[in-house]
């Protein structure tokens, strides 16, 4: 069967053990690369039609900044160990895929534990339902909780250094409700203080009272 000419996306797996088994160091290799690449979590809990285990592996999408050859990109793979790469039709509907995001029907692994190299974002790939969006943001507003943040480059700080290149795009595009969301806990915890030192003022104020003589 002939394979596609060209293309800007391949996708291939890796397996840990295998026959050869990938190199320790295979995403250094593909770090050094400089392609943008996402690689699943390890699927160690796959099975197939006949409910028989697969062996375990990791997914690895790969990103070139414009088309290029099967011969370019099995030379990548061929490196890892990895197999034979396939054309990547959709980045976002294979994204998913690394953790069956789409397949209930299947093990459903960690998102946090994707892993993202040479700059791969995938709000650059990866339109959000309604429904995941409503999700991320209540997840950020509990870290904001949390991790007791206080302004609002503290949480794009945070964000931005745990590689969750998810939340940083929407806490990046939703500035006026994080900032809200921020300055009215901060103004709360301020007023709240404000009251607690007032009710502790007119307590000593009144224990003087009562310790004077009539």
């Amino acid at each position: 069967m002939p394979k596609p000419s060209k293309s800007r996306y391949w996708v291939w797996c890796v397996y840990p053990v295998g026959n050869p088994p990938a190199p320790e160091n295979w995403r250094e290799q593909l770090q050094a690369t400089g392609l943008r690449c996402a690689i699943s979590p390890l699927h160690d809990q796959d099975t197939n039609a006949d409910e028989q285990e697969k062996k375990p592996h990791w997914h690895v999408i790969a990103c070139w900044d414009g088309p290029t050859t099967y011969a370019v990109a099995k030379s990548v793979a061929d490196k890892l160990n990895g197999c034979a790469p396939q054309v990547l039709g959709s980045v976002r509907g294979y994204y998913r895929y690394l953790t069956h995001k789409d397949n209930p029907e299947k093990f459903q692994y960690d998102e946090a534990e994707i892993q993202h190299l040479g700059g791969f974002d995938p709000s650059d790939y990866i339109e959000w339902t309604r429904s995941e969006l409503e999700k991320i943001k209540r997840d950020i507003f509990d870290l904001i909780e949390a991790a007791d943040i206080n302004e609002y480059y503290a949480l794009l700080r945070l964000l931005r250094d745990s590689d969750r290149f998810d939340w940083f795009s929407v806490a990046a595009n939703h500035t006026i409700l994080f900032r809200a969301c921020i300055d009215s806990r901060r103004h709360s915890r301020a007023e709240a203080a404000d009251k607690a030192a007032s009710k502790a003022e007119h307590e000593r104020q009144a224990a003087r009272m009562s310790d004077e003589p009539f």
